[in-house]
């Protein structure tokens, strides 16, 4: 087990993160900007190191002076929390250089689950159920329309590097398709320097639901239930309950195996995220991944009894998942 961890984050995640890795006997060393120097984490740590000024931009995502701050204090691992370095395949990649472990997913599940075409090809491959749509690169507005007139309206149009609802339009006609096309492109460009745009068939009045998956580096990955997160505002989670109020145990079952073949197929370690969208009859199709672990994790925590980051920490130290899936049982409600 690693005797020191440096945690890459702020705030609440970080304090979240510390207070595993105490209780694991492990310590802990913070990063702060100009802004969090009187910060509770940087005082909850066994060790702080400034990173520099308050912009994000100029400290937390700057990878050489975490880099720095790893080097200065010996730390054995990072953990990134959510949010700045969390899904940055260069990051992983710059740790696993140095010699120094991700506590997260091994950087090509990172890449790969990153790009919203990419991933669900794999997922497709992997037997999962996904929106039928058009994954190929897409010329023009005029092409968009002729895509969607085969899909049949409605459709979603989506960038593939979107996220937070950026990069998305929903089309009811040929025009809303046309206009929404042309939109999207520019919007997903400005925003993160991709211009690629999907169509896919959209679900009316769906459900999201994301099924919590944790792997480990010897092959076994579990699902540990549901969060139900379809109260959302512009694209954005509001609230988050588990169980789902509206998933059976079929289909519990069903998304949790599917959740856990695409993991697999993607040699997935540490704690991540298969989100899907349900209809009304309970059909369900996979929507993306998110490779680390998210602001909404003690929701699982709740009704599971496990705790998310150290299952991370024994994962990224190269520990053996310590139950099965049988072993799992889900007990009360949380949101």
């Amino acid at each position: 087990m690693f005797k020191k961890i440096l945690i890459a984050n702020r705030g609440e995640i970080a304090c979240r993160v510390i207070k595993s890795a105490r209780k694991m006997g492990i310590k802990t060393v913070a990063v702060y900007s100009d802004a969090d120097r009187n910060a509770l984490h940087v005082s909850m740590a066994d060790e702080a190191v400034h990173i520099g000024p308050a912009p994000a931009n100029q400290s937390y995502i700057v990878i050489d002076k975490i880099m720095e701050a790893i080097a200065k204090t010996g730390a054995q691992a990072v953990h990134p929390g959510y949010g700045f370095l969390s899904e940055n395949m260069n990051f992983a990649a710059a740790l696993e250089k140095a010699g120094v472990v991700f506590v997260g997913p091994p950087s090509p599940a990172i890449e790969a689950m990153g790009d919203k075409i990419t991933s669900k090809k794999i997922a497709m491959e992997a037997g999962v159920s996904t929106v039928p749509g058009y994954m190929g690169l897409i010329a023009d507005a005029d092409e968009a329309v002729k895509i969607s007139q085969q899909i049949g309206y409605p459709v979603m149009i989506k960038a593939s590097a979107g996220g937070g609802g950026k990069g998305l339009r929903v089309a009811f006609n040929d025009k809303e398709a046309f206009e929404g096309f042309t939109a999207c492109r520019t919007e997903a460009l400005n925003s993160f320097g991709d211009d690629r745009v999907f169509i896919e068939k959209f679900v009316e009045g769906p459900r999201h639901i994301e099924i919590q998956v944790l792997g480990d580096s010897h092959g076994n990955v579990v699902y540990l239930g549901e969060r139900d997160c379809s109260i959302q505002r512009r694209h954005q989670k509001v609230i988050e309950e588990a169980p789902s109020p509206f998933i059976d145990p079929a289909t519990r079952k069903a998304m949790g195996e599917q959740a856990v073949a695409l993991a697999k197929a993607v040699n997935y370690q540490s704690a991540g995220t298969v989100e899907f969208v349900v209809g009304k009859d309970k059909s369900f199709y996979f929507l993306e991944m998110n490779t680390r672990l998210q602001v909404e994790h003690p929701v699982t925590e709740g009704i599971t009894g496990l705790d998310l980051v150290e299952q991370m920490i024994r994962v990224a130290a190269g520990e053996k998942l310590a139950f099965k899936q049988e072993d799992i049982k889900l007990d009360g409600w949380s949101m």
